[in-house]
């Protein structure tokens, strides 16, 4: 059976939502956490021009350009989800896309206030699961590519 190459990603990053118009958001890389969530606020399900969908504000006060700012997304659905402290919370959740090392992936990710957590957003073993192999003495590879792409001194 061939073996899988696999991107060795640090404890820490940051990743754009191209989807959300986000960049740069620091991410926590959590093995122990099955999914991916951000950190938002004032979430609730609204009438949008007829249809249900679910409003929030993104909380990152590291980026004021984004902290607060509202979004309203049509297709999503609610899941039940253990948190860190052990409850099971049901959870607002839809899917997008992230970049992460020059790559595009689609996650599903969840609406939870993380105002006890250092980073606004998670990224679990979902995501990870035979495509990265997690080094938690390394911080920030997928954002250093990054800007060593948009240099153009990347070496090969």
């Amino acid at each position: 059976m061939p073996r899988i190459a696999r991107t060795t990603i640090g404890r820490v990053d940051k990743i754009d939502f191209p989807d959300l118009d986000l960049v740069d958001l620091d991410v926590k890389v959590d093995t122990g956490a099955f999914g991916c969530a951000i950190h938002c606020d004032h979430i609730e399900e609204v009438d949008h021009n007829g249809v249900r969908a679910i409003r929030f504000q993104l909380l990152d006060p590291m980026h004021s350009q984004y902290n607060h700012k509202e979004f309203t997304i049509e297709q999503y659905k609610t899941k039940l989800v253990k948190s860190s402290n052990g409850l099971i919370q049901e959870r607002y959740v839809f899917e997008t896309r992230i970049l992460l090392f020059n790559t595009l992936f689609t996650i599903e990710l969840s609406l939870t206030n993380r105002m006890e957590m250092r980073y606004p957003v998670l990224l679990g073993r979902h995501l990870l699961n035979r495509r990265f192999v997690v080094d938690t003495a390394r911080t920030n590879l997928s954002y250093k590519k990054k800007a060593c792409m948009s240099r153009h001194k990347c070496q090969a």
